[in-house]
């Protein structure tokens, strides 16, 4: 990732002020109205097209340049929240009966064969090791540590200790899926991070908020204070795209206090859950938006981030997700985890890079006074 000297100049701010706005959330510092999940609407979001990451293209036009290690075209930074891993027997029988009326019967009669089976079909994790290991893929898996207290409580990570052991052995990322209690307080997130990390063995660098909870800046001040190296939550749930005009990693900046915050963002740009639920797209309808999404960041040189539930690769869409990898690997990109892309995005963080750019806006805004919040109306 390199940009030439020539771009450095301290006009960007004066010449681009609205997407200095777009690129720190501005709009979303003091929303008048989040979801019961607390995240900020997509429509109150300074931004109408999603599809168009504005502030990559403005870097780009200004002279900069994305590499990748072996002189990929672009990036996908492939994800998987792991939300639940046991699936109740009459949900077994309800997916038995979708699949017959699908007609995929060869589906409903290994689904109920395995009928009793509690790891079948959602422990899947290396099964889906196995899916992307044919395309030379890696992914990070976000694995719920919680307290039975919890109210996102689901299952114990214990439980999948042989199994992340495994896939993590063979170059395929592990970061917590912070729950309830991590999105209020440091407190419960490191104790979620600690828990995790018992399991596994090593550092815990990466996150991903559980129901993508998220609030700016206040999520990223918080994961940074907790040792984490990146976060991959910044998405809209209900919108696919690119949140903040970013199709390529970043350091956010919080209005607030005037500085960079020391953690590098992934933002996601689709979400299977935002096609099948908030979009209700069949299959086809999700792997054109998916196409759609791959041909802006090819052009961009950028990176597309993926999130892909374990539960959704037993269910129809399934093929979507291959059918995509195989896209991706057919138009040469690095299909990696989202440690070794963030790894590979600090490597190559220098002065002359898009960070330095974005700098160089700050700088000529100069360090704003903080925000007032005055709360938020949920619906």
């Amino acid at each position: 990732m390199v940009a030439s000297e020539e771009i450095l100049t301290p006009d960007i701010a004066q010449e681009n002020p609205e997407l200095w706005d777009l690129f720190t959330g501005k709009d979303e510092y003091d929303p008048e109205v989040v979801d019961l999940f607390g995240r900020v609407l997509p429509n109150t979001c300074g931004k109408k097209d999603f599809f168009e990451p504005l502030v990559s293209q403005y870097l780009i036009e200004r002279g900069c340049e994305f590499e990748y290690p072996d002189g990929q075209p672009f990036a996908v930074c492939l994800t998987h929240d792991i939300d639940h891993i046991y699936q109740p027997i009459l949900g077994k029988g309800l997916t038995a009966a979708a699949a017959i009326r699908d007609g995929r019967f060869r589906s409903a009669l290994q689904t109920i064969r395995q009928i009793h089976n509690k790891r079948h079909p959602w422990c899947n994790l290396r099964t889906i090791t196995e899916i992307e290991e044919r395309y030379g893929a890696r992914s990070s898996f976000f694995i719920l540590a919680l307290d039975p207290s919890d109210q996102d409580y689901t299952y114990d990570a214990l439980d999948l200790e042989s199994d992340l052991g495994e896939i993590a052995d063979k170059g395929w990322g592990i970061g917590l899926h912070g729950g309830y209690l991590a999105s209020t307080s440091l407190e419960g997130l490191i104790k979620d991070k600690e828990r995790l990390e018992k399991i596994l063995g090593k550092p815990v660098l990466g996150y991903r908020a559980h129901n993508l909870r998220f609030k700016v800046p206040e999520t990223w001040e918080l994961l940074a204070k907790a040792g984490f190296r990146y976060d991959t939550t910044y998405g809209h749930a209900g919108r696919a795209g690119f949140r903040n005009g970013m199709c390529h990693p970043f350091q956010p900046f919080n209005l607030n206090t005037g500085r960079f915050v020391d953690i590098v963002e992934l933002p996601l740009a689709i979400m299977d859950r935002t096609c099948l639920t908030y979009l209700q797209l069949d299959a086809r309808a999700t792997y054109e938006l998916a196409s759609r999404l791959i041909d802006t960041v090819v052009t961009c040189h950028g990176v597309l981030t993926i999130l892909w539930h374990n539960t959704t690769l037993d269910g129809a869409l399934a093929g979507v997700y291959e059918k995509i990898l195989q896209c991706c690997s057919e138009r040469g990109a690095w299909i990696t985890s989202g440690e070794e892309i963030c790894s590979w995005w600090q490597k190559q963080g220098t002065n002359s890079s898009p960070q330095g750019e974005l700098s160089l806006m700050a700088r000529q805004i100069g360090s704003p006074q903080p925000l007032v919040h005055s709360g938020s109306k949920h619906i």
